[in-house]
This record gives C-alpha cells, sequence and structure tokens, in this order.
C-alpha cells in the first residue's frame, strides 16, 4: 500500500464569507482552480501544525482555533485535513504569488460555481460554514468557545 500525500487545508471564515485562492495555472497540481489555502504535511509535522504553518506562508496570518472538517476528495493518493477558521492575527494577503493569482472572499453559496480543486468536499465545507454562522459547535471536535 503507497501512503498518502497529507495535505492540510484551512477555510478561513469572516463575516459570512469564505476566502478562496486561485491557483496558478502553471501549478503541477489542480492548475488554475480556486481552493482553499493549505498545503503538504512535511515529515514529523502534525496537520495542525502544517496548517498554521501554511497559513503563515501563504497568506500571513497567525490563525487560531482551527476545528478540524471532514474534507472528501476523490484522488486517493491524498488525504486531506480540513480545518475551520473563524480567529486570526493579520489581514490575508497573497503571500505566496508563486501559488496563486488571486484570493478572493466569496459567498458559502458562490463557491459551487466556481472551478474547485475539489468540488466533491463542498457540502462538508458549507455545512461547517453554515454551523461556524450559526454558533453552533456541537457538530465539530475541537475547543468549545
Amino acid at each position: 500500500m503507497v501512503d498518502r500525500i497529507q495535505i492540510a487545508t484551512a477555510v478561513l471564515v469572516r463575516d459570512g464569507l469564505v476566502l478562496a485562492a486561485h491557483r496558478n495555472s502553471v501549478r503541477h497540481a489542480y492548475p488554475d482552480c480556486w481552493a482553499f489555502v493549505g498545503g503538504h504535511v512535511e515529515p514529523g509535522e502534525e496537520p495542525q501544525q502544517a496548517v498554521r504553518r501554511e497559513c503563515l506562508e501563504e497568506v500571513g496570518v497567525q490563525i487560531h482555533d482551527h476545528v478540524p472538517i471532514p474534507m472528501t476528495v476523490s484522488d486517493p493518493a491524498l488525504h486531506m485535513h480540513g480545518f475551520l477558521v473563524t480567529h486570526w492575527a493579520g489581514e490575508p494577503v497573497n503571500a505566496a504569488p508563486e501559488e496563486h493569482d488571486d484570493l478572493r472572499w466569496f459567498r458559502p453559496h458562490e463557491l459551487a460555481d466556481l472551478r474547485m480543486a475539489h468540488p466533491e468536499s463542498l457540502p462538508s465545507i458549507l455545512n461547517a460554514v453554515e454551523v461556524s454562522r450559526s454558533g453552533l459547535r456541537s457538530g465539530f471536535r475541537g475547543r468549545p468557545r
């Protein structure tokens, strides 16, 4: 059995909007697609550490209170670790222009109209965003508010 590639990704939510990053068309994996901030879990790193590092590297923010959410992907070579993030320090900027050529805030329902890297994960992401908006945390494993 081949080890799957571990990916940690953050769904940043502010004022009911979701941050998505457009992957450069020259990227090897998922070019010209929208995705969430994140990347490979490095050797010796936990997914929670990786998502904090990736958010700092890619959008320049220090995240707080990241809550695991399920991420479904059709690529059997990937194991996605998703995290809902509603609190961070700093203002998101495109700190990795070699990876992304655009960052935008979207209403959750607008994500379905985008060419997403992993559209199969949208139902669980939209559910997590809705739960965060309603203030209910019972559906997630994580620290209570």
